[in-house]
């Protein structure tokens, strides 16, 4: 089977490409600088997915499309309304005309409970987008990624860890590597919607203190009133969308559980060893 992966130099992405690579398939990775991408798959094509015109012919031959393309930290470039909207739907139009048979797309987690965030609310137009046009779909919805749990850990080796409320709130992030090989099973198996999460299912306040033990230090934990999380979400419509986009969805995430089925064995107390471990090999006196 030949297989896209749009969004490939991504964390995502190139967990993907190495996964549909496993199981034998060729994997042409789309990228904007080849460079970038190394050995990252069998082919590498650049094109810039917000220009329609440099996907033409692109997918000629392609079965699969697996996209996870979308800004993860706003600049001052296109938004999410041009990215995770219109380059998801430019690449969606293109395996239309190419005759792809699937589109694989990955979403967010409680989409419909985000509502008004401007990120949700662009991935959310584009599967709607999705399901409206005759092209098979999967859709994945997953949990935050190992890597979006670096944000804790570097609160952690700073100190202290700042909450929102009691810390109660469950969660089960997921590796990337488990991600991947949960949509690839996915896409086998041609299915239309799947939530995934990782195996573990943690408190914010227990995830804090896994990184602290990670460092053998001891924890110090800070909840602050989640009013001062909603005046946030008030405010931050009036920032820059630089700090307003990608603190809106985080904050608003943080006010609720997020928990998906449990898949994958790679466990998050021993991701953050290995952030230990990594930060204990670096000199004295930098930060990661």
């Amino acid at each position: 089977m030949n297989v896209l992966v749009a969004g490939a130099t991504g964390y995502l992405g190139r967990f993907l490409c190495a996964e549909y690579l496993r199981r034998g398939h060729h994997v042409t990775a789309l990228v904007r600088d080849t460079t970038r991408a190394g050995d990252l798959a069998d082919l590498s094509i650049e094109a810039e997915a917000t220009r329609p015109e440099t996907l033409e012919g692109i997918m000629d031959g392609v079965d699969l499309v697996v996209s996870s393309l979308g800004i993860t930290r706003q600049a001052d470039g296109p938004g999410y309304r041009e990215v995770d909207f219109q380059a998801n739907l430019n690449l969606l139009r293109e395996a239309e005309a190419a005759g792809v048979g699937r589109f694989a797309y990955v979403h967010v987690l409680n989409a419909d409970a985000m509502k008004g965030v401007p990120l949700v609310d662009a991935k959310s137009a584009f599967v709607d987008a999705l399901h409206a046009s005759d092209m098979p779909a999967t859709v994945i919805a997953p949990n935050g990624f190992f890597s979006d749990m670096g944000e804790m850990f570097a609160m952690a080796r700073k100190g202290r860890v700042w909450l929102f409320g009691d810390g109660a709130q469950r969660l089960n992030p997921i590796h990337g590597a488990d991600l991947a090989v949960a949509i690839a099973d996915a896409t086998d198996a041609g299915r239309g919607w799947a939530e995934i999460g990782g195996p573990d299912v943690m408190t914010q306040g227990e995830i804090a203190r896994a990184a602290f033990d990670a460092l053998g230090t001891a924890p110090r934990i800070t909840c602050l009133p989640d009013a001062l999380r909603r005046t946030a979400l008030a405010v931050l419509p009036l920032l820059p969308r630089r700090v307003s986009g990608p603190a809106r969805f985080f904050l608003t995430a943080l006010g609720m559980d997020m928990v998906a089925p449990r898949f994958g064995t790679r466990r998050l107390t021993d991701h953050f060893e290995t952030l230990a471990a990594e930060a204990a090999r670096q000199p004295k006196g930098t930060r990661s």
